[in-house]
């Protein structure tokens, strides 16, 4: 493939990065095609074409409909079973167990299942194992006490990998159905149903749904099989989407296919707060405007995960279930404290991290995974602190937190085009770790400390050359340029109409050619408050996340009254009534010349 030129001549930003343009020649005919047939606005209909939607298709991706995307629930694998083993612990009033994980994903997909069996006069038990002393997953202690008591036990967003765990019980008259979502780590546990579209035999095609969105289209099959039994009393599971799309969003999944459905008609469902847990987060997080994804993910997410980091790993779960707006109101606050107390915790952990791997990568074999490891970090705040990792050294990075015992328990975030969970699978099949899993661009793994060494030379084997290859070739994609004064309110609306945005649909990102920085003001954790003007006449608002230690951060601090290309994300900053236009500052480049 032929290499782009570089956009703006910027071969080398503030995040080392070449700028391109994300429209392809050949895109440029599609984006004029869906203008001209459907009469769009021409930024949008290329914002359109740059993300591979052909002009037919247009319209019904700005419109994503569940009627329209959802195909048959019985095309995966082992649905109908699960769910006609599901409908018959309605139908006769069964004891049924959820064990959930303790993430947002599966706080979100214990509570759909709960509230929908809750229709139906069933209160299921909800098990979220601690993520310190049980770990993620199904464990035989928790299985052997579930059984006590319940006839059916149904894992969410976990359960495809714990056939050990699931043997506990074997003989006991308690089945299982696993609703799941996570990549196979080996043969496939002997239960009534393991639903996973991630399964080798399934054709489904639906490989980029989160446990949520496998949770819901069981419920479908559910509410069908009922039917078709006569009972027509389910619940209105579009009601449900809220946490469909919760669930989605945050569980970073691509917002492809349905994934888009879910999420924008989730959002619709959440925004008219009836669910009293969501509503009451909302709330004490302040958010005085329509839910967007980035309050699902940046805002609502972590408070809910919270609890699973370094408190009751169910009080997320407990929130998105409970009808109660009082009670809802108490566990919303509680999970706003444990939330400010993980900030202050991951403040210094990402500290300490971050002076280990710039140590690491500044040796004579910096390595191409990072790998940092300490025995005081709290095992909860692991991943936050990978993830900070990664968006500073644009490398996959892993955070190890070990036990007095020296077990490790350690989170991995990766950059596009890298399988972390793959990678750790691999080490899992060499020896080398306890056990580990996850997903392509985020995995956790167990390791003894006499073996981290290990870890690190299999890391080194397996992954340096495709990791070189993707940070050498490492580009920013732009989707046009634009102007302080032509960044307005209508625009931004319109742009919307593409979302929503995240993995797999990503936001576009302008840059403003040559834009002089009127000044720079520190706000928050680490964030840079801006104003920027053009050549023409007005001044617009920015915000630069995270940025006040980077290398960003100092281009821009250190060029006030200059002319800066700028590179970010448009969006409205709703204040006092207000609708602000704003630029998210993501990268910044000197102009040549």
């Amino acid at each position: 493939m032929p290499t782009r030129p570089a956009f703006l001549d910027v071969r080398t930003s503030a995040r080392q990065c070449r700028w391109v343009e994300r429209l392809t020649p050949a895109q440029s005919n599609v984006a004029l095609d869906i203008a001209q047939t459907h009469g769009m606005d021409e930024i949008l209909a290329r914002v359109l074409a740059a993300r591979g939607v052909a002009a037919a298709d247009a319209p019904g991706f700005i419109d994503p409909t569940i009627k329209a995307l959802m195909p048959d629930p019985s095309v995966i694998t082992d649905l109908n079973a699960a769910a006609a083993r599901i409908a018959r612990a309605i139908s006769t009033g069964e004891r049924v167990a959820i064990f959930g994980d303790y993430d947002v994903d599966g706080a979100a997909s214990s509570a759909l299942l709960a509230r929908y069996l809750r229709h139906f006069s069933i209160e299921p038990a909800v098990y979220i194992p601690d993520r310190i002393f049980e770990g993620y997953g199904p464990n035989p202690a928790a299985m052997r006490t579930l059984a006590e008591d319940a006839s059916l036990i149904v894992t969410v967003d976990c359960g495809t990998n714990s056939a050990a765990a699931f043997e506990a019980i074997a003989g006991s008259g308690t089945e299982i159905v696993v609703l799941d979502h996570h990549q196979i780590g080996g043969p496939l546990p002997e239960v009534a149903a393991v639903v996973n579209p991630n399964r080798d035999d399934d054709m489904s095609g639906l490989t980029y749904l989160c446990a949520a969105g496998v949770v819901f289209m069981t419920l479908v099959d559910v509410s069908r099989q009922l039917r078709a039994g006569g009972r027509n009393d389910g619940p209105d599971l579009m009601a449900l989407l809220d946490l469909v799309a919760l669930a989605t969003v945050c569980d970073v999944v691509p917002l492809m296919g349905l994934n888009r459905a879910f999420v924008v008609k989730g959002l619709q469902v959440a925004r008219r707060q009836n669910n009293p847990g969501l509503a009451a987060l909302a709330s004490i997080a302040r958010i005085g405007e329509p839910l967007a994804p980035f309050h699902f993910g940046y805002v609502l997410g972590p408070r809910i995960n919270a609890g699973g980091r370094i408190g009751d790993a169910a009080l997320g779960a407990r929130l998105l279930a409970t009808d109660d707006a009082d009670g809802a109101r108490a566990l919303a606050g509680e999970l706003d404290a444990l939330n400010a107390q993980r900030q202050a915790i991951e403040a210094e952990m990402v500290e300490q991290a971050r002076a280990e791997a710039e140590r690491e990568l500044q040796s004579a074999n910096p390595p191409s995974v990072i790998v940092t490891e300490s025995d005081r970090w709290h095992p909860g705040i692991a991943g936050l602190i990978a993830a900070r990792l990664r968006e500073s050294f644009r490398k996959p990075a892993f955070a190890i937190a070990f036990d007095a015992n020296g077990v490790g328990t350690g989170s991995g975030r990766s950059i596009a085009g890298f399988d972390l969970g793959r990678l750790v699978r691999r080490a899992v099949e060499a020896g080398i770790l306890e056990k580990g899993g996850g997903h392509a661009m985020a995995a956790g793994l167990t390791v003894r400390a006499d073996r981290l060494g290990s870890l690190r030379a299999f890391f080194e084997e397996q992954a340096a050359e495709r990791v070189s290859d993707l940070v050498a070739n490492d580009v920013l994609e732009i989707d046009g340029a634009l102007s302080a004064s032509g960044v307005t309110a209508e625009l931004i609306d319109r742009l919307e109409q593409a979302g929503p945005f995240g993995s797999g649909n990503p936001q576009p990102v302008f840059v403003l050619p040559r834009h002089q920085i009127g000044h720079v003001k520190p706000v928050g954790n680490g964030h840079l408050k801006l104003s920027l003007r053009g050549m023409g006449p007005g001044s617009l608002d920015a915000i630069a996340f995270r940025v006040r230690d980077e290398p960003l951060g100092r281009m821009l601090s250190e060029n006030v009254g200059n002319g800066l290309h700028l590179a970010g994300t448009v969006s409205i900053n709703h204040w006092n009534g207000r609708r602000i236009p704003q630029l998210r500052v993501i990268d910044a480049a000197v102009p040549e010349g």
